[in-house]
């Protein structure tokens, strides 16, 4: 192969590259958590919020850990913002089966973890919690869901308000105010064209793509600070061997899954021919055992060559 040739085909690599985006949850973990690139991170919760988010500063997390076995199972980033609200986005690779009452566990202990004993419970912070999922969580039609604590009229279904007294003003506050908020982003459901901020940013997160003339908060920024080609070639490796790990994981899980649903079928069918076996036997048990009858054979010597109850065998025709 002539040099020119190699020169073509290493710079046709390197254009390719250089449109290749790291992997969100890769970013959260390596790349995000610096202050330089917070603006990436306040884009991405300004578009899932829909409000102005800055961050102040990213919290310890215990789930920002990069041993081997934490590559598929979960990144977190736990995130004080402008407000003093706590924001926390989870990022799961993989199924589990009791995904709620985790996120509901790490909301409370992030709640207690930011209260000080002695202190009054108005000091209690809001919390978000974003959850990026890339396995399938019950079943809906949408690919993306909000939930909150409300309370609600039993009879007149309005939303109840409390007062409370702010310098001898009476200040009204919804609970919505005070108690978390829960978003499951399903992403291997989002199957639409891009057409709004909140859509560019759910695409990237399936597949890695951004528009070259996006104005998305977030995504021009993760234009220049996410690119592939930008890490070093160790920083490339450890972020191959990342994505490879994801899917081999998945991989066995989809194998499990498929032999789990051939050896339910096989189990089914067996189940099916001995059930159908059985029920033709005893069809033709009930139809000897009413032939003798007709024959004016005793109902006790039937019983005694079919093995049928005397009440059954008197009841047949």
């Amino acid at each position: 192969m002539k040099k020119s040739d190699l020169k073509i085909m290493a710079e046709e690599e390197r254009k390719e590259l250089q449109d290749r985006y790291i992997r969100f949850d890769w970013a959260i973990k390596r790349l995000l958590r610096q202050k330089a690139n917070f603006d990436v991170l306040n884009g991405f919760l300004t578009v899932m919020l829909r409000e102005e988010v800055r961050i102040l500063e990213i919290l310890e997390s215990e789930g920002n850990q990069e041993s081997a076995d934490d590559k598929f199972n979960r990144v977190d980033i736990k995130a004080l913002n402008s407000k003093d609200e706590i924001i926390i986005v989870e990022i799961q690779n993989t199924r589990e089966v009791h995904y709620l009452e985790r996120i509901l566990y790490g909301v409370a202990k992030a709640i207690t973890e930011h209260i000080s004993l002695g202190e009054g419970y108005q000091k209690v912070k809001k919390v978000y919690s974003i959850s990026i999922l890339y396995f399938d969580l019950g079943v809906g039609t949408d690919y993306i869901y909000h939930g909150q604590n409300h309370f609600t009229g039993v009879h007149t279904g309005d939303r109840l308000r409390i007062n409370t007294r702010d310098r001898d003003a009476v200040v009204t506050r919804l609970p919505a105010s005070i108690f978390p908020e829960y978003i499951l982003i399903r992403v291997n459901e989002f199957d639409k064209v891009a057409s709004t901020p909140l859509d560019e940013w759910i695409k990237y997160l399936k597949d890695g793509t951004i528009r070259p003339d996006t104005t998305t908060p977030g995504l021009r920024e993760a234009r220049e600070k996410l690119k592939y080609y930008s890490m070093s070639t160790s920083e490339r490796h450890a972020y191959d061997e990342h994505l490879n790990v994801i899917m081999i994981q998945n991989d066995v899980l989809d194998t499990a899954k498929w032999e789990g649903h051939i050896e339910g079928l096989a189990e089914g069918k067996a189940e099916g021919l001995a059930e159908g076996e059985a029920k033709g036997k005893a069809e033709a048990l009930f139809q000897t055992a009413s032939n003798m009858k007709r024959m004016g054979i005793a109902a006790a010597d039937i019983a005694k060559c079919t093995g049928l109850p005397v009440g059954q065998i008197e009841n047949l025709r």
